[in-house]
Formats: structure tokens, sequence, C-alpha cells
């Protein structure tokens, strides 16, 4: 039996994060770039994400990449 270890990575976007409105275009390109790098979609989950200033959040995705160490 093989013992295989991986890596996780979580992303928190936010519009702003990302430079406006949260699009299928945008999220792709975050996905491809860390694809590149030997990452792969685990999960994506819409949550709230604590915003820079105050109490609160705003609404964002939680990206979870994983990829098995070398």
């Amino acid at each position: 039996m093989t013992n295989r270890r991986y890596e996780y990575k979580v992303l928190e976007l936010r519009e702003k994060m990302i430079g406006g409105k949260m699009s299928g275009e945008k999220l792709e390109r975050i996905l491809n770039e860390h694809a590149d790098q030997g990452w792969q979609l685990r999960a994506i989950t819409s949550t709230e994400v604590k915003g820079r200033i105050g109490p609160g959040g705003v609404e964002g995705l939680l990206v979870t990449f994983e990829r098995q160490l070398a």
C-alpha cells in the first residue's frame, strides 16, 4: 500500500480581491493558474468572508486545492 501525502491550500475570494464582480472568466483564470502549479481543485464553497474593515463579512468563495507531495 502506497503512503500518499498531500498538501492543501484554501483561497478566500472576495469580489474586491479579484478586481470587481466575480465572474466565471476570473474564477477560471485563478483555477488555471493554480493548476499550472500542480494544484487540483477539491471544493468551492460559497460563504461569508471576513472583510478588511469592521465586523461582519462579505459574500465570497472558499476555494480548496490539493496536490500530492513529492
